[in-house]
């Protein structure tokens, strides 16, 4: 059936980078909309950071098993496992902010400090997974540049999310 066969590695690549650049901006937006947290902030950031990035995982997987994609065919253990790994990236890119808010102590920052370092490394990491992809699908320096840029440009408006949010 047309659209089922196995993918190719260009495309489980693209799929890899586009996973990362999604997954580091949705831990991005998990670091601004974080608000108040309890008794064990820290810990607290880490975990909604990784347990985001699962669900956020679970909905891709989803989506793609059971929409469009595979609507005429039951998906087997092989289509389902292949999805799974797919989007895995989602989560891999929450790993980053989770481990910066981990060591942050460790670097003599507060918790406004860790938090501002862990939507660093989500930016950075957002940034880095665009440019990765351009390079990956054969693009100019110029267009890697910009593809960077506007992931770039995308990250300071929820960094400007956050500055606005403290006002």
């Amino acid at each position: 059936m047309p659209g089922t066969e196995p993918p190719t590695a260009e495309r489980r690549a693209h799929a890899d980078y586009t996973g990362g650049v999604y997954g580091s901006m949705l831990a991005a937006s998990v670091v601004v909309g974080a608000g108040t947290l309890g008794s064990f902030p820290r810990l607290e950031l880490v975990l909604l950071l990784l347990l985001t990035g699962l669900v956020f995982w679970i909905a891709h997987v989803h989506a793609l098993l059971f929409g469009e994609r595979l609507a005429r065919r039951r998906p087997d253990r092989q289509a389902v496992l292949h999805v799974c790994r797919e989007e895995w990236p989602i989560v891999k890119a929450a790993v980053p902010p989770a481990a910066a808010v981990a060591v942050s102590p460790l670097l003599g920052l507060g918790l406004q400090g860790a938090v501002w370092f862990a939507l660093a490394v989500a930016v950075a990491g957002q940034v880095g997974w665009s440019a990765a992809a351009a390079r990956r699908a054969g693009a100019t320096w110029r267009l890697m540049a910009v593809s960077a840029s506007v992931n770039l440009v995308l990250g300071l408006v929820i960094v400007s999310c956050k500055l606005w949010l403290k006002r």
